[in-house]
């Protein structure tokens, strides 16, 4: 099937992570500069165009109506540990990834998209370690990322008092989901974790704070693309309804 939108590509040399960047654009098909846009911006972005299929709900969507205009924009990763060394909240380039995000692909989108340059009208999407990247750099950056999607993030103990002394917290609409078979799931390091208990310790720590979010335990979810897949449409139609 033909998509009815259009991708584009832009490069970023980026001088915090030293390396080129791609950032694939999915422009819907009634794009325009005459209207404004929500940006959604995803780690994982290959994995979100292919297993989540979001060119093709971004058309279906689009044209029902049941989202309002948005573009997704997606950024990848090189392999699994370049990927853990730039998401991990621990990682050696987390604190080089964040700059790259905030200070090189904001005001490229922002300068190629008719955006609201407001920081509620710009997501970070993201699965695993992804949306654990986009839960720290929302709280860290509130001002420039107003929502976030996080599905099946990876949490510890930095993750949880980064929340717990996080000051604007209610300014960040979140939507949280966690597989409730996700009780072991291999890791990048080869071992096994536990992603059920600390999700759901991060839920009440969000709500006990107050914070915005919308909160799904998928019946019989696992770490798995088919579960976040599934769970895509009501992702969209829920933050950009």
């Amino acid at each position: 099937m033909a998509r009815k939108g259009t991708f584009i590509e832009k490069i970023i040399e980026s001088k915090y992570l030293e390396e080129e960047m791609t950032i694939k654009i999915y422009q819907p098909e009634s794009f325009s500069t005459l209207y404004k846009y929500n940006i959604c911006i995803m780690q994982d972005g290959n994995d979100y165009f292919q297993m989540g299929r979001i060119a093709t709900l971004s058309d279906r969507l689009h044209t029902s109506g049941e989202i309002t205009n948005t573009v997704f924009a997606g950024i990848h990763y090189q392999d699994k540990f370049d990927r853990r060394k730039k998401y991990h909240p621990s990682g050696e380039q987390n604190a080089a990834y964040t700059k790259f995000l905030v200070n090189e692909v904001v005001p490229l989108l922002d300068e190629e998209i008719p955006t609201y340059h407001m920081g509620q009208s710009r997501v970070l999407m993201g699965d695993s370690l992804a949306g654990t990247l986009a839960l720290m750099t929302a709280l860290k950056y509130p001002n420039t990322f107003g929502k976030i999607i996080m599905q099946s993030p990876y949490v510890d103990k930095k993750v949880l008092d980064t929340v717990e002394n996080a000051k604007d917290i209610h300014s960040i609409e979140m939507y949280h989901t966690i597989g409730i078979e996700e009780s072991e799931v291999d890791t990048t390091d080869g071992k096994k974790a536990d992603f059920v208990t600390p999700n759901r310790q991060l839920h009440e720590l969000l709500e006990s704070k107050g914070a915005n979010v919308v909160y799904h335990e998928l019946e019989d979810g696992k770490h798995t693309w088919k579960y976040w897949q599934n769970d895509m449409k009501r992702v969209l139609t829920t933050m950009f309804n």
